[in-house]
């Protein structure tokens, strides 16, 4: 039987969890941006304070990159709070999680704790780790010249200044007229690109705009020279740019990720997605089954609630976002299923051409879902029921309380959309777990996640989940991770 206070404490993990998966401080379809980051700072500081070991040890999480970077700032300003065992820990993860997060994320990052004035030893140790183990420092000197110049000064690295010390890098990034040219062949295009048009053909797309702007080069022109040196995300970004300018850029949607080409599919018009269908669902298709891998059909009969109403428009900062989440659970579920039933909100039956329209009526789905006799049933949802409100509420009440008592049907609710106002993702019952969700690759583990809020476990079980997820996190980077799990056990037991 769990105390009380181990219930409460288990509660307040798991609500910091659900937003810091969900919350990214912008604005969202109900609340301003404003309110997002007030209640995402007050959670931040609130789980710092009382549970510091799980608030690293959220770091091995499916959290999102902003909370990340959040967690790892907020850790490093206070490293005098940490005990001695903690701060070995929480160095590993800080590293671990540095080494996945973007790197202008870091560099941002990176500037941040310079303007806080967060220069103690560990700091500066964990800065120049991060730089030492960047695979191209020329590349990230050209294209990220600020941030680097930023961590290279407050880390005191040996290229902080120009002259031997700093070498060619450091003549490059402090004095980089003090050279006539650079040995390094990235460095001296950009020395070249500022008077010479056809060395910017050898700069990173996002510094060669720069220069091809400064030269006045046509866009077409520009793009067609450009594509070779492009990523493939930075293809799709320009697709629309590239055909109101008559270029052609090749695109190529193999290997993308599954909720980032939902995105791409939802910012097409629908004519296009038509004309497309054959090629868009094919990428969705084995975009979900490389996420599925080894559990692709082995969840059984699937039910799934798949939100499109009006609200999945989200904002501006976050267009569609809620719904191409949706929209890439469709396409997973479907590779995880051995028989599938996907119910929209809308009542469409047609996935790829998916958009944002009319009222949100769960309840009426939840029981089509139910009559279908799943195995499981996932709801991809906001939690905004209304039409009628709050009826899949009672029916999901009903249900379990009377119907399915026993759990036969294993129901769990996935919210894409962080409410401000409760400090949590909404939920439809207290019966049926919910957790947050941003990315339809996390859903198999935010499944598992969710048993724990349902208020049966708690900190106990909670605790070694986080260490079983902390050692492989660590494990994946190559540290060392036999005492990680005792460490976040012992550092509890003593908060």
């Amino acid at each position: 039987m769990q105390s009380c206070p181990d219930l409460v404490a288990a509660e307040d993990v798991l609500l910091f969890v659900n937003a810091a998966i969900t919350a990214t401080g912008q604005r969202e379809f109900r609340s301003g941006a404003a309110e997002q980051q007030l209640s995402l700072d007050f959670l931040h500081e609130y789980v710092r304070v009382n549970y510091r070991p799980l608030y690293a040890a959220s770091l091995a999480l499916d959290i999102n990159d902003h909370n990340a970077a959040l967690i790892v700032r907020r850790l490093l300003e206070t490293a005098g709070e940490a005990t001695a065992d903690g701060r070995r820990t929480e160095g590993r993860l800080i590293a671990a999680r540095l080494a996945r997060l973007p790197a202008p994320r870091v560099y941002r990052l990176f500037r941040a704790l310079r303007a806080a004035g967060v220069n103690n030893r560990r700091t500066r140790a964990i800065i120049r780790d991060w730089v030492a183990a960047r695979p191209d420092p020329a590349l990230d000197a050209v294209k990220y010249r600020a941030g680097l110049t930023c961590a290279a000064r407050h880390a005191h690295l040996p290229l902080h200044g120009p002259g031997e010390d700093g070498g060619e890098l450091g003549d490059f990034l402090f004095a980089p007229r003090r050279r006539k040219y650079f040995d390094t062949p990235l460095l001296d295009a950009w020395r070249r690109a500022h008077y010479e048009q056809g060395a910017l053909y050898e700069l990173p797309f996002t510094v060669a705009e720069g220069f091809a702007a400064a030269h006045g080069i046509g866009r077409r022109a520009f793009l067609e020279r450009i594509a070779p040196r492009m990523t493939r995300r930075e293809r799709l970004r320009v697709q629309e740019s590239a055909r109101v300018h008559g270029a052609e850029v090749d695109r190529d949607l193999t290997g993308m990720p599954l909720t980032r080409l939902a995105s791409y599919v939802l910012g097409l018009p629908l004519d296009d997605r038509a004309a497309r269908r054959a090629e868009l669902t094919g990428a969705l298709r084995a975009a979900a089954r490389r996420t599925a891998g080894a559990r692709a059909g082995t969840w059984g009969r699937v039910a799934a609630v798949l939100d499109d109403s009006y609200s999945t428009t989200g904002s501006r900062q976050k267009r569609r976002r809620p719904l191409a989440t949706a929209l890439a659970c469709h396409f997973l579920l479907e590779a995880l299923a051995e028989e599938y039933l996907p119910l929209w909100t809308s009542g469409r039956r047609d996935a790829l051409l998916a958009r944002p329209y009319g009222p949100t009526p769960l309840g009426m789905r939840v029981l089509d879902a139910l009559e279908y006799a799943p195995e499981r049933l996932v709801i991809v949802s906001d939690g905004w029921d209304n039409a009628p409100p709050g009826l899949a509420g009672e029916v999901l009440r009903v249900w379990r309380t009377r119907l399915d008592p026993r759990g036969a049907t294993s129901v769990v609710h996935l919210n894409p959309v962080y409410d401000a106002e409760d400090f949590t993702v909404r939920r439809l019952s207290p019966v049926v777990p919910t957790a947050g969700v941003r990315d339809a690759e996390d859903l198999p583990a935010l499944v598992q996640l969710a048993r724990f809020a349902e208020g049966r476990t708690g900190l106990t079980e909670l605790r070694a989940h986080l260490d079983e997820r902390v050692r492989q996190f660590l494990a994946a980077d190559g540290e060392p991770v036999r005492e990680e799990g005792a460490a976040v056990r012992e550092e509890g037991a003593a908060g």
